[in-house]
C-alpha cells in the first residue's frame, strides 16, 4: 500500500520550516501548465535516471495531474535503496484535487518560474 498525503497537508506542509521534496512526475508540457510552488519536474519514465536528485531528501511528496502516476512513482522511489530513510508519499487527487496556487512555466533545473 502507498501512503497518501491530502493536498491541504502538502500546502500546509510547503508554508512550515521543512518543506518536503515535491516531485511532479508529469511530462515537461503538463508541468509546464501549471505545478505545486517549488515542485521540480521528473517526469515518471525518466525517474529511474534522475534518483540522485532525489534520493537525499527526508520527506518527499510526489504528484501527477489525477494522483495515478505519482503513485507508480512512490513505489518506484520506495524500491529505491537509497531511500529507505525518506518519507515518501503521494498526493491523493493529484493536482486535480489542488486547490493551492500554481505555478506556470519551467526553467533549466525542472523548477517552475514562480509566477502564480
Amino acid at each position: 500500500m502507498v501512503d497518501e498525503i491530502s493536498p491541504a497537508a502538502v500546502e500546509e506542509l510547503l508554508d512550515g520550516e521543512d518543506p518536503p521534496l515535491v516531485v511532479d512526475v508529469s511530462t515537461e508540457a503538463e508541468f509546464a501548465l501549471g505545478h505545486v510552488p517549488g515542485s521540480i519536474n521528473v517526469p515518471l519514465s525518466d525517474l529511474v535516471s534522475h534518483l540522485d536528485r532525489i534520493a537525499s531528501a527526508e520527506r518527499i511528496v510526489t504528484v501527477c495531474p489525477r494522483g495515478e502516476a505519482s503513485v507508480q512513482a512512490v513505489r518506484l522511489l520506495s524500491a529505491y535503496e537509497g531511500t529507505e530513510n525518506a518519507r515518501i508519499e503521494s498526493m491523493a487527487g493529484g493536482l486535480d484535487a489542488w486547490a493551492g496556487p500554481l505555478e506556470e512555466g519551467i526553467d533549466e533545473g525542472g523548477r517552475g518560474d514562480g509566477r502564480r
